[in-house]
């Protein structure tokens, strides 16, 4: 029982600054709390961990910024989610994020990708390029614009056409 009271106090000491914390991380006010109710979960099961010689906050704040980071990689969009027909219908991730699919499932998957790949093949180099480093090196447009020595403006412009193409590409299979 002496345990519990102690980690309520500890949880009310530390619960506003967590929150905040998370808050930096999250889209919505709910997806903080989540993200607060994962930290608080994970240093009730690691307390024992806790070298007492330690700081206490430091301990605290670790576990709060790599919760938040496995949160938001869990959260973010695949950049494929953006193609979609006229008719609404994604024609690419929405069957990707079933991890129970069966094995039609699974087949439709691997075609999805192959004419996604396929279609990224057959783009010219400068859209190709951009979309290569935004999705596979992750840099942001800036980075891209200095790396390939061209104006954000040129690089977000390509990498809108680029995506245009893909669609127009994907239609045609």
């Amino acid at each position: 029982m002496g345990d519990d009271k102690l980690f309520e106090a500890l949880v009310a000491r530390h619960l506003g600054s967590v929150y905040r914390y998370a808050y930096r991380y999250a889209v919505t006010g709910d997806d903080a709390e989540d993200i607060t109710q994962e930290v608080f979960i994970k240093v009730w099961r690691n307390i024992k961990k806790f070298k007492q010689d330690k700081n206490f906050r430091v301990w605290l704040f670790t576990i709060a910024k790599n919760t938040a980071i496995d949160w938001k990689k869990k959260k973010e969009a695949v950049l494929f989610s953006i193609f979609e027909r006229e008719d609404g219908e994604n024609t690419f991730v929405d069957n990707l994020l079933d991890v129970s699919a069966s094995a039609d499932k699974l087949f439709e998957q691997k075609e999805s990708a192959e004419k996604v790949n396929l279609a990224l093949r057959r783009l010219p180099f400068k859209y190709k390029a951009v979309i290569s480093l935004y999705s596979k090196k992750q840099l942001n447009f800036r980075e891209i614009s200095v790396k390939l020595g061209e104006s954000i403006n040129t690089v977000k412009s390509r990498y809108r056409r680029g995506l245009a193409l893909v669609r127009k590409l994907l239609a045609e299979f």
